[in-house]
């Protein structure tokens, strides 16, 4: 079978749905996971419904795209991929990966990239994508260097996890 823009055998990337906000709910209110996202604080239902209700595809009006990760099998939710600071004149965007707990380690950030990749470049025509990944985060290191993305630099002190500050590599893409 040939792989489709946005789906394959394993996962299939898709819009945000109203019916998503329950478990956006939840992994937006994670506390594990706002280390790698940046949260600060909890999101209401309200503050959710509201974006989704004005969710938009159209990344060039929004600058940014999030669409979800479900298994295609089952259409079960597994996590979010991002697409942030689009910026079209240089054609370039920030890629964002959340794989819930209890699917991550089973190869669905893997697929979900060689998707997300293949509709950056060939559908919105990016030339390159790039990633901000905690030095300490060795498994979205792995990942991100997996799937072809190489060290472009490293931020010295640029996430700050309670009194300390953490060094994060910059990866690039280039199409």
């Amino acid at each position: 079978m040939a792989q489709q823009l946005l789906s394959n055998s394993i996962v299939t990337l898709r819009a945000l749905e109203p019916e998503d906000l329950e478990v956006l709910y939840r992994w937006e209110n994670d506390t594990r996971l706002w280390t790698a996202t940046n949260t600060q604080a909890p999101f209401s239902r309200q503050l959710l419904r509201d974006y989704l209700a004005s969710y938009t595809t159209d990344i060039y009006a929004s600058q940014q795209l999030r669409l979800m990760i479900t298994l295609t099998a089952t259409g079960e939710p597994v996590g979010t991929v991002d697409l942030m600071n689009f910026d079209a004149l240089n054609s370039h965007a920030e890629l964002g990966l959340l794989i819930a707990p209890g699917y991550q380690q089973c190869g669905y950030g893997r697929e979900a990239l060689s998707l997300v990749k293949l509709y950056a470049c060939e559908h919105i025509g990016l030339r390159q994508l790039y990633v901000i990944v905690d030095c300490n985060n060795a498994p979205s290191l792995k990942l991100m260097r997996g799937a072809g993305f190489i060290d472009a630099g490293r931020l010295k002190s640029w996430i700050r996890r309670g009194s300390t500050y953490h060094d994060a590599m910059l990866l690039q893409l280039v199409f």
